[in-house]
């Protein structure tokens, strides 16, 4: 599903912020990533989504080697990735509605499946009174709710959440994993970078731990809850 070997990232003409990443997510698979701030935990996520390509080493994403691959290609793997960011990166022009609609728009949906589907998630996550609303007039809880929907709306294969729990109480944080839990019994793969410690000790997952430039994966902790 996803493999690195001897993987590098930098961004100009500054240092390697890692170096050396070599390992295997199988389909399937349910990692969390992690390690203090500055670590490179945004970075790693990037080169997983094909957003920077690396310095140095290769990078496979369901079974495609990326160097090389057209523009068109490389378009075609984006849309089997679904991307939490930590920013939203909503469009701030659409309605909640819109946002999470627009990756079914962009893969032909139809119009019943559409309307089916993203009325449906937007009220699991919590915000079925603001499918009308846009996001400047939302709060950041709000927007991480729509963002969260906006990715798994299409059901991705592969599912990377940048702190998808970092603007939410920790009610609606467990929602968001549990629903995560969901589309990996479906066969997604699913990467959640967080800080948040208690969070990995309480879910029986592998751990990718970033640390000065380097990786290292931790096996499945036993839960705590």
């Amino acid at each position: 599903m996803v493999r690195f070997r001897n993987v590098g990232i930098r961004y100009g003409a500054g240092p390697e912020i890692l170096h050396d990443l070599s390992f295997r997510l199988e389909a399937g698979s349910f990692h969390f990533l992690t390690g203090p701030s500055g670590a490179g935990k945004t970075s790693l996520l990037k080169l997983m989504y094909l957003a920077h390509p690396p310095v140095s080493g290769h990078i496979e994403i369901f079974g495609r080697r990326v160097a090389g691959l057209s523009r068109d290609e490389l378009a075609a793997l984006r849309r089997r990735i679904g991307v939490i960011f930590q920013d939203f990166r909503l469009l701030n022009h659409l309605s909640a509605l819109d946002n999470v609609a627009l990756p079914l728009r962009i893969a032909g949906a139809s119009r019943d499946r559409i309307s089916r589907h993203v009325a449906e998630l937007l009220d699991w996550v919590g915000v079925s009174q603001d499918v009308d609303a846009r996001p400047p007039t939302l709060s950041d809880g709000e927007k991480q709710r729509v963002a969260v929907a906006r990715a798994v709306i299409s059901r991705p294969d592969l599912l990377l959440a940048d702190e998808p729990t970092g603007n939410v109480d920790a009610v609606q944080g467990l929602r968001l994993m549990h629903l995560f839990e969901q589309l990996n019994k479906i066969g997604a793969t699913v990467v959640v970078a967080t800080h948040n410690e208690d969070m990995i000790r309480r879910f029986d997952y592998p751990v990718l731990r970033l640390r000065e430039g380097g990786l290292a994966i931790e096996p499945a902790l036993r839960k705590s809850a």
